[in-house]
């Protein structure tokens, strides 16, 4: 759950950072309102890796994940 508040603050972020508001960012991810909102709901952990790489091209960003 830390892990996904975390994502979900991240993306709010870089969306304030580049003005995209939540409908700007579904179209530019080829996807519903709805499903970004679940990607910015902190409690929602039903979150795909095609879901966050979504957002992260949307973005102009990389998605990394790795294990330490």
């Amino acid at each position: 759950m830390a892990i996904k508040r975390v994502v979900a603050w991240q993306i709010a972020q870089e969306m304030k950072a580049q003005h995209l508001s939540k409908t700007a960012l579904a179209q530019k991810m080829h996807t519903s309102r709805a499903a970004l909102n679940r990607l910015l709901d902190e409690t929602d952990t039903s979150l795909t890796l095609t879901t966050l790489t979504s957002a992260a091209k949307a973005l102009g960003k990389n998605l990394r994940i790795e294990l330490a």
